[in-house]
């Protein structure tokens, strides 16, 4: 009797009577019929109910975007008035480049970017090295460091900015930007996050594949790990680059106004004695657009990298 077949006596059999068999439905085979719907398939077409809410939900998520483009497009007169206004007004332009003016925001978004470049394409490789070595690799006391890095995350940051800045201030750092980039190369949360991928994406097969070709833990790093870890690498990137760019508190304490960045920056627009909100909107309107540059250039590309691999997971 072969291995894939299973044997089945009828029950009126007699002596002599032939034994019926039948074949072994595969494991995964009986989970799909398991699991089979009978729409499985077949391609859902959402009813007018959802596209009422997610209309809804676009515009709620629009409106702060909305509301300071039509404030920054009026007077300080206008937007100080009940009601509020919510058509654009003819200022924009005027207020936009008197904003960019008193702000000094030129030089201040070519320090955001080299900041936020710098922390985002250093978070995203020192996290995809840490993340690979803690799922992948065996080491003494892995577990040990990897609870270490996680109870990071629960030390309120505030907590470590005065020693923080004694040692920028030792380094010769103090009002530069090194002082920004160097205390969030890599950030605890995008180890995690790389390590929950690549603990479930990565088989360790590919892994064992390439120790049994003979490389090493740095060339299966560059020709196995990276191109599995595309997807949410490009999604950390674009995390960690916003969260930087939109940084104030550490920013606004080891930089002046010789030397700021966009949130630092912005500080100036209400330093006076009367504070004119539509400068002030104009400002952050300013302080937003790169990113909205930022998400339609490469939105696509990280949507489609977060689709990719939800379906290879």
């Amino acid at each position: 009797m072969t291995t894939d077949s299973i044997p089945v006596r009828a029950t009126d059999a007699g002596p002599g009577t032939v034994r019926k068999t039948r074949k072994a439905t595969p494991p995964g085979e009986r989970r799909r019929r398991l699991f089979r719907h009978p729409g499985a398939g077949r391609q859902h077409h959402a009813g007018p109910v959802a596209y009422i809410l997610l209309g809804l939900a676009a515009l709620v998520s629009l409106f702060p975007l909305y509301w300071t483009m039509v404030a920054a497009s009026t007077d300080n007169t206008r937007v100080t008035q009940t009601p509020p206004p919510f058509l654009p007004g003819p200022h924009l332009l005027d207020n936009l480049g008197k904003a960019w003016q008193d702000a000094a925001l030129g030089k201040a978004m070519l320090n955001s970017l080299i900041v936020a470049g710098a922390i985002a394409l250093s978070t995203v490789l020192f996290a995809t090295l840490a993340g690979f070595a803690f799922a992948k690799l065996r080491f003494k006391g892995r577990n040990i460091l990897l609870m270490l890095v996680i109870g990071t995350m629960m030390v309120p940051p505030q907590l470590g900015v005065v020693p923080l800045f004694m040692m920028m201030t030792e380094l010769g750092w103090g009002q530069k930007l090194p002082a920004v980039i160097f205390p969030t190369l890599v950030s605890a949360v995008g180890v995690f996050f790389m390590r929950q991928y690549l603990a479930e994406a990565l088989p360790d097969e590919l892994v064992e594949a390439g120790r049994v070709d003979g490389a090493h833990s740095l060339r299966i790093f560059w020709s196995i790990v990276l191109p599995v870890a595309r997807p949410p690498m490009a999604v950390l990137f674009m995390i960690t680059f916003v969260h930087a760019w939109n940084d104030f508190f550490w920013p606004f304490i080891v930089l002046d106004m010789t030397n700021p960045t966009v949130p630092v920056a912005l500080t100036q627009l209400s330093a006076g004695y009367v504070r004119d909100q539509s400068l002030i909107m104009a400002g952050a309107l300013l302080g937003t657009l790169p990113l909205l540059a930022l998400f339609v250039v490469f939105g696509r590309q990280i949507v489609g990298g977060i689709m990719q691999g939800a379906v290879k997971g």
